[in-house]
């Protein structure tokens, strides 16, 4: 049994991802905090903030993998609440902190992926992923021999392997020397411009947002405290660079207007 899902299951007017009044309390613990936005097809949007701000909450709410305490999640025009099998083939996630059992071998593990997503020619998109991500060398290695940013190339070919219309990254260059995370945001990019995918991305590299993403939603102790594209979050806290704002708000040393 898989994932896949008929084309009528999608609205073509619905942006990519809508979430309103999203909450999820943990006993007493507010992980998420009435959270609203939506995300566009074809945008990347960043999800900032802290340990404990709610961004993999949030993303594992929209997955469908955490059930809100309370709001509504769409994305693609379905109620991820309701019928979200109607569209888990239409979207995929990627986060270096998920391992992929250590025994399979690339191809066996991409392999499963593909019968997942229902793709019929699973080993023709395999080939093609393992060209484009320097993978060749490596399919036939167990998935626990591979270095850690031969991990993240597998990773990123597991959340293309559906060709996604939205994609959810979770802190996707975290440990990688510059060079890989290079590499694995020029591949994210090229992804974006060829596919007209939308992609939340939740990361603290502010390098890394202010050149991936047309948008930024900052979050604190689970709630939206900015939500502006990167320049008018410069302009508005006046300052030179994300990664100055990010510690303004984290801090108290600004409040968001």
């Amino acid at each position: 049994m898989h994932i896949a899902a008929p084309q009528s299951a999608y609205d073509p007017a619905a942006p990519a991802i809508e979430v309103e009044a999203l909450t999820k309390v943990y006993k007493r613990l507010v992980a998420v905090d009435q959270v609203s936005f939506s995300v566009a097809r074809g945008s990347v949007t960043g999800l900032l903030g802290g340990n404990g701000a709610g961004k993999t909450t949030t993303i594992g709410m929209i997955m469908g993998l955490i059930l809100p305490t309370s709001g509504k999640v769409n994305v693609l025009g379905v109620d991820m609440l309701r019928d979200r099998r109607k569209v888990l083939a239409r979207m995929n996630f990627e986060s270096p902190y998920v391992d992929m059992p250590h025994r399979l071998t690339v191809r066996q593990n991409l392999e499963v992926f593909g019968r997942l997503y229902g793709i019929g020619d699973f080993e023709i998109r395999i080939s093609i992923l393992a060209k484009d991500l320097a993978l060749e060398d490596l399919l036939d290695r167990p998935s626990g021999q591979l270095s850690a940013g031969q991990k993240t190339r597998v990773a990123l070919a597991k959340a293309l392997i559906n060709e996604p219309e939205v994609l959810l990254l979770d802190e996707p260059t975290a440990s990688l020397d510059p060079d890989t995370a290079d590499w694995v945001r020029a591949h994210i990019e090229e992804y974006r411009r060829s596919s007209g995918a939308a992609i939340l991305l939740a990361s603290h590299n502010m390098q890394e947002v202010e050149r991936l993403c047309d948008r930024v939603i900052m979050l604190k102790e689970g709630r939206i405290v900015g939500d502006a594209s990167p320049a008018e979050l410069l302009a508005r806290f006046e300052r030179s660079n994300l990664e100055e704002v990010f510690l303004d708000l984290a801090r108290g040393r600004r409040r968001a207007q």
